[in-house]
């Protein structure tokens, strides 16, 4: 055991001449304690959002997506779709089109994203988790349905179970001004809803899913797309895949995976976390300034001790390695301790939904949502050892004034 270690052992756990410095020295370590536990907890609750947040969204965006850099539509047969379903990997893809159109149920109305695609793409995206009324079907023989955001079905007031009045959905014609009949300047389809999704509440008010046919028809396309999505096997490693299909579709395509479909939200969930994260190692620097007391009180009682060890021929470096190891002692007990503490709280919210969310209207959720990483708890170990270590220095850095001093 080095001898700097075994001598902050023995000053930690001994007891004090002034009972004022063991006060000092549990508050602080009672702080770190505290501080880190927060983090972890507020980290672990970040990640559940974070988790939920995007496996909603995996429920509508598929795993990846293909589209082009400049322009809005392509032809599909001008990618090579053999070679693409050979990609390992590639489990199915689905032809998408999408365009913005106006939806009315008898005298209500409302501008909606309209997104065509196929029944693989129910399958790729998995969006049957996320039906909340109905059924989730496109295409029955020659009849077409729509499938509702439930955000849009609110708005129109809209009855699935009423075959009286359709919906009816009017997209403007390509190439046609208004002219003198505002009618002629749309093609329009009347049409039942068989179901409606929830997911979140951006996407219920703006989208509804027709049959891609029904879409190419209301925008007079034969086999154009505005992108094609891509389910992957299980296990497929996401970047090869990717990869594979940039070098197979070249530069006039862009292939985005899940996380980047949703760029601008995830960069925004990751900035929030890491701004709590750095507020409360703020927190903590300040709870750090007990142990800076509690060092700088030690140091002042045990002046002798260090003068003796100094006359025995201890170098200055080694008296300064005592009282630092003593500070990072503090730390580590309060870090140790709250992070134990933190993932038990974390463990026990994830397990049995404690804290429930207390708010008026209904949630998807009823507790706070709680995921926790180890990367977290290493991550933490790492900033709270940094706080300590630091904040052990101050004091230290006097002992030199005190050896100058004639006890």
């Amino acid at each position: 055991m080095k001898f700097p270690f075994f001598i902050a052992r023995r000053y930690l756990f001994a007891k004090k001449s002034h009972n004022a410095i063991n006060i000092i020295t549990l508050v602080s370590v009672i702080g770190v304690a505290v501080g880190t536990m927060a983090l972890v907890v507020v980290l672990s609750v970040f990640n559940g959002f974070e988790k939920l947040i995007l496996s909603l969204f995996n429920a509508f965006n598929p795993d990846m997506e293909i589209r082009l850099k400049e322009g809005k539509v392509f032809s599909v047969e001008d990618l090579p779709l053999e070679e693409l379903r050979n990609i390992p990997g590639i489990a199915l893809y689905s032809e998408m089109l999408e365009e913005t159109a106006l939806i009315t149920y008898r005298d209500k109305q409302h501008l909606v994203t309209m997104r065509g695609v196929s029944d693989d793409y129910i399958k790729i995206t998995g969006l049957d988790t996320m039906l909340v009324a109905g059924q989730l079907v496109l295409e029955d023989g020659d009849a077409d349905y729509l499938i509702l955001g439930q955000g849009v079905e609110y708005v129109l007031a809209a009855n699935l179970n009423d075959f009286l009045n359709p919906l009816n959905l009017y997209v403007p014609r390509r190439g046609r001004s208004t002219g003198l009949q505002p009618s002629q300047a749309f093609n329009a389809s009347s049409n039942y809803a068989s179901g409606v999704f929830g997911i979140q509440s951006e996407f219920d008010m703006e989208y509804i899913l027709v049959p891609i046919r029904l879409a190419r028809r209301l925008l007079n396309y034969e086999n154009q797309a505005t992108s094609l999505v891509i389910g992957l096997e299980p296990g497929a490693n996401t970047s090869r895949v990717q990869k594979e299909l940039e070098n197979l579709l070249g530069n006039d395509f862009q292939i985005r995976n899940r996380l980047q479909q949703q760029d601008f939200l995830y960069k925004v969930m990751r900035s929030e976390k890491w701004a709590i994260f750095l507020i409360l190692s703020f927190i903590l620097i300040i709870a750090t300034f007990n142990v800076i007391g509690s060092l700088t009180m030690l140091i002042i009682e045990k002046q002798r001790d260090i003068r003796i060890l100094h006359n025995m021929g201890a170098p200055q470096k080694t008296i300064r390695q005592i009282f630092l190891t003593e500070g990072v002692l503090i730390t580590l007990g309060g870090a140790l301790a709250g992070i134990l503490f933190g993932g038990i709280i974390s463990w026990l919210q994830m397990r049995f939904g404690i804290i429930s969310i207390q708010a008026e209207g209904n949630f998807i959720i009823d507790a706070y949502p709680v995921h926790i990483k180890a990367i977290d708890f290493l991550l933490v170990a790492i900033t709270v050892f940094g706080i300590g270590w630091l904040s052990s220095l101050l004091p230290v850095r006097n002992i030199s004034l005190l050896l100058e001093k004639k006890i």
